[in-house]
């Protein structure tokens, strides 16, 4: 396991606690790593996941802020389910906070760890359409 690093040190000091005693990187299951990585660093990054699906969807001219937050939670869904530029946005959003060790996880399991990331994204972004829509009301026509 390689050592943590003074950033990896500050990155994790940057992440919002959830109280649990989980394993060390080296011997986490993907679980773990979910728990102990994923949720605080989607929680570190949830405004700017926000701004980024607003930016997205005012980029792209969708239909959004007039529509009822059912049919807004589906258009999410959507966006975060087939557009592969949103998608690794997203996933570089989040996996650019990840310390040395838990890059080499992430490196190892990538096809799993996108996979609950985006499922994890998707349902936080889907939970708060209302702020994504008040994101979009509050973002300048052109930048």
């Amino acid at each position: 396991m390689l050592p943590l690093s003074a950033h990896d040190t500050t990155l994790l000091a940057l992440r919002p606690t959830i109280a649990a005693a989980l394993p060390t990187v080296s011997d986490a299951t993907l679980s773990d790593f979910l728990h102990r990585t994923l949720r605080p660093v989607l929680k570190l990054q949830n405004q700017v996941l926000l701004l980024t699906v607003a930016d997205f969807v005012r980029e792209h001219h969708i239909a959004f802020a007039g529509t009822n937050s059912v049919e807004q939670q589906r258009l999410v869904a959507g966006l975060l389910g087939r557009n592969v530029k949103l998608r690794y946005t997203i996933v570089g959003l989040i996996t650019g906070l990840f310390t040395g060790p838990e890059t080499i996880f992430y490196r190892r399991q990538r096809s799993a760890v996108n996979r609950r990331l985006l499922e994890l994204a998707t349902q936080r972004v889907q939970d708060q359409v209302a702020a994504v829509a008040d994101a979009l009301k509050a973002m300048p026509a052109e930048l």
